[in-house]
């Protein structure tokens, strides 16, 4: 599984829409998006950030 498979399977898990993250964490829904799709890598403080926010280690959130 590679990372944005990971970051979009946790999202999923937790019934959020990249609408609803994005109201909740501040990251645009088309950064997400980006990255679910694998199109640009998260830097490491939005990685942090949605780890928090999921309630998982930012192993888990990127599928390692």
């Amino acid at each position: 599984m590679n990372y944005g498979e990971a970051m979009k399977q946790q999202r999923l898990a937790c019934g959020k829409s990249l609408l609803q993250v994005e109201k909740d964490t501040g990251i645009s829904n088309q950064n997400l998006s980006r990255w679910e799709r694998n199109e640009v890598l998260p830097n490491i403080h939005a990685c942090v950030q949605l780890a928090k926010y999921y309630g998982i280690t930012i192993e888990e959130l990127i599928g390692i």
